[in-house]
């Protein structure tokens, strides 16, 4: 865990520092928002920024997404001001965190981040062979394709993988080719030096650069426009690359995983994807298989989240039911593991019994979960899984409404929060919002749009 602090390190801001270096952080100081953005500039990862509320973190988060340097911020402070907390939390703080700081919670919050990135959990059988490959190519260079449909966690296995390496020491850099516009990937990935294209404020460190003597993970590389996949290429075999703008090529170490949710053979015949690119990095081919083929694994999953999720909102721990187990496990899936944490996360929010029970589990597309036979319907009705409890009488509109308005109150009006605690679009929450505000409903947060990540 690399923690970066920024503000003046003396007092409690420091003791903070302290306590997470107690705690195996790898901790970095700098006094200053434009410090810091200067030091991720110039490849000083961070896997977590810890502010003080009393600088600008709007300019600070504003920053690091015009520049796409993905890291969370937690803000911290003194102040009494919990109007300073509240505007921290809608600039984009993942968190805020008083000081003088409590052990345990500097400890919950570095906990909390490691286990987001990192927790993988498999008891299924058809997992174990998968698990046994990595044992055994785990601590080698080879490069390693990871495919599987999206939401299977590609991208937890690839973190698993580098945890496994002989350079779990080093840098975990990851990149989502999908997310970033064409023009912008190259820089993003090889770095540019100031002035190399309109916008290049200053010299920035590629994610190659970033992930020297660790590893890089190229998320949804499927999705890269094939003029790069050359240089890519390039970059892989010559291990250097060239910064956009540069004049001299740069020597590179790195373990180097990607991911895709496509076919790439299928792709690589539709001349979308480069023959000698995809040779390159199938070296080794791990394949994740949909939630829905790991039927063990589903109630592991769901009670990591309901635990994870129960914690992260200050409410007690809950079991989750046998009925529940039984409608979960029935569940097809289609969002995978992304769709079960998410289904967790409004069980826990929705939930007002000692136990998650059915009517607490709101499932997706019901349409496409496989036929019941009617011997099964007859278990699950005798077992609860068809009652409602108390939502009986009300319409699934009124329900929705409750639960959109309370997520957003506890997310202190930020809508990108909610929309992600939610599992729907920001644009789908918006729209809801405005349709509720016009039936003269309290918004929290008034009216006025959040900055959306």
């Amino acid at each position: 865990m690399r923690l970066l602090i920024v503000g003046q390190l003396e007092g409690p801001l420091g003791t903070a520092g302290r306590i997470a270096t107690q705690r195996g952080a790898k901790v970095a100081h700098i006094d200053s928002v434009q410090g810091a953005l200067n030091a991720l500039r110039n490849g000083q990862g961070a896997d977590l920024v810890m502010c003080d509320v009393v600088l600008d973190i709007a300019q600070l988060i504003d920053s690091l997404k015009s520049e796409r340097i993905t890291v969370p911020v937690i803000a911290c402070g003194v102040t009494n001001d919990a109007s300073a907390a509240v505007r921290a939390i809608r600039a984009g703080a993942k968190e805020y965190v008083p000081l003088p700081p409590d052990a345990e919670l500097i400890a919950a919050v570095l906990q909390a981040v490691a286990e987001e990135d990192s927790t993988f959990i498999a008891k299924d059988a058809s997992m174990q062979p998968l698990l046994q490959m990595v044992d055994r190519v785990g601590g080698s260079d080879a490069s390693i394709l990871i495919t599987g449909e999206s939401g299977t966690g590609k991208e937890v296995m690839a973190r698993y993988i580098h945890r496994k390496s002989r350079r779990a020491a080093g840098n975990f850099v990851s990149v989502n080719c999908a997310a970033i516009p064409d023009n912008l990937l190259e820089s993003e990935l090889f770095g540019h030096e100031k002035g190399a294209f309109t916008g290049a404020v200053a010299r920035r460190i590629g994610k190659f650069e970033e992930a020297n003597g660790g590893t890089l993970l190229l998320d949804e590389i499927s999705e890269m426009d094939i003029r790069l996949q050359a240089k890519l290429l390039r970059a892989i075999q010559e291990r250097e690359i060239d910064r956009v703008g540069g004049t001299q090529p740069i020597k590179i170490d790195i373990r180097l995983i990607a991911t895709s949710n496509r076919d790439l053979e299928e792709e690589v015949k539709a001349k979308r994807f480069r023959e000698d690119l995809y040779f390159r990095l199938n070296v080794v081919n791990l394949h994740l298989p949909p939630l829905r083929q790991r039927i063990a694994d589903i109630v592991a999953l769901a009670t990591y989240f309901a635990n994870k999720y129960a914690k992260a909102n200050g409410l007690p721990e809950k079991v989750i039911s046998s009925a529940s187990s039984a409608a979960l496990q029935a569940h097809h899936w289609r969002g995978n593991v992304r769709e079960l944490e998410n289904t967790m996360h409004r069980a826990i929010l929705l939930s007002q019994t000692p136990q998650i029970e059915p009517e607490s589990i709101m499932l997706s597309g019901q349409g496409f979960a496989p036929a019941v036979s009617p011997a099964e319907l007859v278990v699950k009705a005798a077992s609860g899984i068809n009652s409602n409890g108390g939502l009986v009488g009300r319409t699934v509109a009124d329900v929705e409404r409750d639960l959109i308005i309370d997520t957003l109150s506890h997310c202190l009006g930020n809508r990108t929060h909610a929309a992600n605690i939610l599992g729907i679009s920001i644009r789908t929450l918006r729209n809801k919002l405005k349709q509720y505000g016009d039936e003269g409903v309290p918004v929290p947060g008034g009216n006025e749009e959040r900055a959306v990540s």
